[in-house]
């Protein structure tokens, strides 16, 4: 217990100290959006879209380059989500090369289907596509025993009907692991970088950038370990205030409005800067995992019905050198849940069996 409890003051200290100059920025109001979609199993169990574990996982290299480490030499990744109306994943690879480091290479996809066109008066005229692409390339070297850094580069490449969009992104992240090897910490800046070509002449818009810290716990003698993820700290408010909400509306009668206190505006918006997760490995072969969003929660139920809304479960399994993940993400009561595939190989250790 008291690793966790290690976990959550650790957490809270980053989280009071994070620079005030960073929330006052604003994110999540830039293109290419599909950059922070979770797209690996194992991350979307645990409720987020990145990982601080340093397990030679390669699903986690992708959004924490940092984690990349020679033992991922010729690992090989496939990831599917069927997302709403979205289809999206990736195909991923590692080397490491003994002086230049340890590198891993991406390719991200969205597509977002086949839709209808028609002209202002309604008249059907045809259908038209859109997807979305980003190559990266990810490089990842220890400075010492317990300090990893890592970076990405990415080429973002867009297309909506006739539309094309052309961008540059960078990642760059660092992580922290203790000596026995039970504690994470990673810190990671997302989506730096410039739209070179903008949809429309002149109006280039601002990339997805993210600050994250993520911390990890694991038990020494128990097969268990916590995760807390502190997303979005380039921006304090996250609110949104839904003009339909019952609970936001005028009282028919007084006409008064229910409000908040200071004290409750805080804790909600500190929340949903705050994903929690735990994971439990049986035997090593067989993992569980649990996951909870309270800004996805939030943002996601039904008036006077959340159901599961917030909450990921998922599994992972070893069967000799493949591992296979699946997830269950809940993101509304009633309506559509993404599904997560993925499926990672070691080519080496094929080889070796060969």
């Amino acid at each position: 217990m008291h690793r966790l409890i290690r976990l959550l003051f650790v957490s809270a200290l980053l989280f009071a100290v994070a620079p005030t100059a960073l929330f006052a920025q604003s994110g999540n109001s830039g293109t290419y959006e599909f950059l922070n979609l979770t797209n690996s199993a194992r991350v979307a169990s645990i409720g987020g879209n990145f990982l601080p574990v340093r397990d030679n996982d390669i699903t986690v290299a992708l959004a924490n380059p940092s984690v990349i480490t020679a033992e991922m030499n010729n690992s090989l990744a496939f990831s599917f989500v069927n997302y709403m109306a979205a289809n999206y994943g990736y195909v991923m690879f590692a080397h490491s090369f003994n002086q230049a480091g340890n590198f891993a290479a991406a390719l991200q996809f969205v597509s977002y289907g086949s839709f209808t066109r028609a002209d202002a008066s309604g008249t059907i005229t045809g259908t038209f596509s859109a997807s979305e692409y980003a190559l990266n390339i990810g490089w990842g070297r220890p400075l010492s025993r317990n300090f990893n850094i890592g970076a990405n580069a990415k080429i973002i490449y867009s297309s909506l009907d006739t539309y094309r969009s052309l961008g540059i992104a960078v990642d760059v992240a660092g992580t922290y692991t203790s000596t026995d090897e039970v504690f994470n910490a990673s810190l990671i800046f997302r989506n730096i970088g410039y739209q070179i070509i903008p949809y429309t002449a002149g109006n280039h818009e601002p990339l997805p950038f993210q600050i994250q810290i993520g911390l990890s716990e694991k038990f020494k003698h128990i097969p268990l370990r916590f995760y807390q993820l502190l997303t979005d700290l380039q921006k304090w408010d996250l609110t949104y205030s839904d003009p339909n909400n019952p609970a936001t509306q005028a009282d028919p009668i007084t006409g008064q409005v229910q409000t908040k206190s200071g004290i409750s505006k805080f804790a909600d918006n500190a929340m949903r800067h705050i994903v929690l997760g735990a994971e439990i490995t049986i035997a090593k072969i067989f993992a569980i995992r649990l996951g909870y969003n309270y800004r996805d929660r939030q943002e996601m139920k039904l008036y006077g019905k959340a159901g599961l809304a917030g909450f990921s479960l998922g599994f992972g399994l070893r069967i000799k050198m493949f591992n296979i993940s699946y997830t269950r993400a809940s993101l509304q009561a009633g309506g559509h849940n993404p599904n997560y595939f993925t499926l990672g190989v070691n080519l080496s250790e094929f080889t070796r069996k060969k």
